[in-house]
């Protein structure tokens, strides 16, 4: 059974960093491509970032405009792991955060929320 367990959120003040991750059970993160998602308070889900599966050895890492220059994301296939390393954190990046693989259906973890405020 495919699991996605988000962690790492909270409240941070701008220009700080966190760091979530993404522990997958029931698949191997690195047979997928794994997706961050969020989604602000009366927003839509937005895509933020994408990491490859360690098959495909071209165009491994994309990012929202939004994220592009800020975040990063990774992965640990020893952990079963990906992550989103946010840095230069802003207000407007305030969201539910939601890990997301697509394996036989899309599914989402319960998300972390990040909370950017002075």
């Amino acid at each position: 059974q495919v699991q996605l367990v988000e962690s790492g959120g909270g409240l941070v003040q701008p220009g700080g960093s966190l760091r979530l991750s993404c522990v997958g059970s029931g698949f191997s993160v690195s047979a997928f491509a794994m997706r961050w998602y969020r989604q602000a308070p009366g927003k839509e889900l937005e895509w933020v970032a994408r990491i490859a599966s360690a098959r495909d050895t071209f165009n491994t890492e994309n990012y929202a405009e939004s994220a592009r220059g800020r975040f990063t994301i990774s992965r640990d296939d020893a952990k079963n792991t990906v992550y989103l390393q946010m840095n230069s954190l802003k207000a407007e990046d305030t969201a539910m955060y939601f890990c997301n693989v697509w394996t036989d259906r899309d599914y989402y973890g319960q998300g972390t929320q990040v909370t950017v405020s002075s």
